[in-house]
């Protein structure tokens, strides 16, 4: 008699069994996950505004005054020979981030109250908003 050869392998039902497993525990794991990620965005935001709002105290320390609005956040990196007293750039990176849902941060002069307005409109990109569409403010 002749011997048949022996094929290694998976049959069709185990391999639906670890499908059905892998989807479960997706199905457990995966908004845990994506909670946390949206979490972690909200805090790289308020790094962020930060940083950006201590640029913007070194450039008035330096300069005498906060950034126009037609000057904007980008003056903080590349303030160039016609403000006198600049000695910047005032960012580590040396470049405006976009906040985490990479829209640009929001900058107003004169604030509400303060001398200037840094926000992030969040997710959405939208004023107003709740969760991770909230705006997030520097004065916050």
């Amino acid at each position: 008699m002749k011997k048949q050869k022996l094929q290694a392998g998976f049959t069709l039902i185990e391999l639906l069994v670890v499908l059905v497993i892998l989807g479960l525990l997706a199905g457990m794991v995966g908004p845990n996950v994506m909670k946390y990620i949206g979490s972690s965005k909200v805090e790289v935001a308020k790094a962020q505004l930060e940083d950006l709002s201590a640029g913007l105290d070194l450039f008035k320390l330096d300069v005498g005054r906060y950034p126009s609005d037609d000057e904007g956040l980008q003056v903080l990196v590349e303030g160039g020979d016609n403000i006198a007293g600049w000695n910047g750039p005032y960012l580590r990176k040396k470049k405006v981030p976009p906040d985490p849902w990479n829209h640009a941060y929001v900058y107003v002069v004169p604030g509400q109250g303060n001398a200037y307005e840094l926000y992030s409109l969040g997710a959405d990109g939208a004023p107003e908003g709740s969760g991770e569409d909230a705006d997030l403010s520097a004065w916050e």
